[in-house]
């Protein structure tokens, strides 16, 4: 499902004297079967762009497509609740909305509340519960009874069994050790494969944008500033390094081997796989460290 924002701005506690500008021109298209990163700094328009893509927020000017519907400015948008269930969120920390008294009962809120059936929630909980890597056994648990990184699952599957087209990841290693994080992720990559599914990373983690997104857009001052594959966006880094935001490792590294060592690259390199393979022929060809 694709998605779309066009010459949004969103204006906090519009005409009152509290009134604030957090994003101004916001355009931004996201095709369906993407995985789109949105990074930038805290307070550079992220999380309020992230509550237009479910229509948990309406665009003060411009307007918003979400599939077939379209959300403008100065229009009374009924019935965005099918919206909602179209586009689900993972929100940073998931696991502290959990609140039943068991894992199933958690994971069938979200789609009994639409309207499925308790018997095809049930279905739904179960293979959700499968897709985070789960097993069936914690069905009758309490999620308060979990380890810490079963609750985060837990919360995602009960996201997943809404059956969304896209899914929007607000943050979703916050707080995670470095394998976890990389666990989540992972999962998070095979099911947008597996699934088909438009995914979209909020994230000030340029490791992860480099990582799995195939497009990324950089948000500062509330404005896009920037927006391309992940090559062309980290192919100046320096550019990045002005805007104060960090560029992955491996480019870090890349850069320390051309200051060091001599060495030229033609290009930027996004895995250490790829780096090491481009050192490898350099030194082939007799090129001195």
């Amino acid at each position: 499902m694709d998605i779309s924002l066009s010459h949004v701005d969103y204006r906090y506690q519009a005409n009152t004297p509290f009134e604030r500008l957090a994003i101004q021109d916001v355009s931004i298209d996201i095709p369906s079967g993407t995985y789109t990163a949105i990074i930038g700094h805290t307070g550079s328009g992220k999380s309020t762009v992230l509550q237009h893509l479910n229509a948990l927020l309406v665009p003060s000017e411009g307007r918003v497509t979400i599939g077939d519907r379209e959300i403008k400015a100065h229009k009374k948008n009924k019935d965005l609740r099918q919206v909602r269930r179209r586009v689900g969120i993972v929100f940073q920390f998931p696991e502290h909305q959990l609140f039943e008294e068991t894992v199933e009962k958690d994971i069938m809120f979200g789609p009994m509340n639409f309207g499925v059936s308790e018997a095809e929630a049930r279905i739904r909980a179960q293979h959700a519960l499968k897709q985070v890597g789960l097993g069936e056994e914690i069905l009758v648990k309490s999620p308060f009874d979990l380890s810490g990184g079963q609750m985060r699952r837990v919360a995602i599957a009960g996201v997943l069994a809404m059956e969304p087209d896209v899914i929007v990841l607000d943050e979703p290693t916050a707080g995670l050790d470095p394998r976890g994080r990389k666990e989540i992720m992972d999962m998070f990559y095979q099911l947008h494969q597996e699934r088909q599914l438009s995914t979209i990373l909020v994230t000030h983690s340029m490791e992860d944008a480099a990582r799995y997104a195939d497009r990324i857009v950089i948000l500062q001052g509330g404005k896009v500033v920037k927006k391309g594959t992940p090559e062309e966006i980290f192919s100046s880094p320096a550019e990045l390094l002005q805007m104060g935001l960090d560029v992955p490792e491996v480019v870090r590294f890349q850069l320390k081997l051309e200051e060091k060592c001599g060495m030229n690259f033609n290009k930027i390199y996004l895995s250490i796989e790829q780096l090491s393979s481009a050192v490898a022929e350099q030194l082939g060809r007799g090129v001195k460290s």
